[in-house]
């Protein structure tokens, strides 16, 4: 795809929106369940990262050690939270190559944006070529 093209893209708003409704549809779609602990903990995220489901072996709550829970519990969220990420960049290269257009044109290919959890750096943002985060297909920031 030259330039010439991806500005012809970029110009036709309506079809990029429906491609962002395209993505948020896939997106709400995606659930992924992280674990810690040879699986004593279990939490399920939704494709926006809200936690569905929390679950602890009773086992572990009978060890009385509140610290190694709280790790446990954390691992677990950022094992599932890793597994939407993977996900949700697997459904935006999808979206991206239907428009035919390379995995990353917008970017890092990183819908969730920048390591200090902006949209910054990402096509969702009010930077991007989805509009602004009230179109975000992640709900307003």
């Amino acid at each position: 795809m030259n330039v010439s093209d991806m500005m012809n893209l970029l110009k036709n708003q309506q079809a990029i929106q429906d491609k962002a409704k395209e993505l948020q549809a896939r997106t709400a779609a995606i659930t992924a369940t992280g674990q810690a602990g040879a699986g004593m903990v279990k939490i399920t995220l939704s494709g926006t990262l809200e936690m569905l489901d929390c679950w602890i072996s009773p086992d572990l709550f009978a060890t009385g050690d509140r610290d190694m829970i709280q790790d446990l519990v954390k691992a677990a969220h950022h094992d599932a939270a890793e597994k939407v990420r993977q996900a949700v960049q697997t459904e935006m290269s999808s979206i991206l190559a239907s428009m035919g257009l390379p995995p990353g044109a917008f970017g890092s290919g990183n819908p969730f944006g920048g390591l200090d959890g902006s949209l910054n750096g990402s096509p969702f943002g009010s930077g991007g070529p989805f509009g602004s985060p009230a179109g975000n297909p992640f709900g307003n920031q």
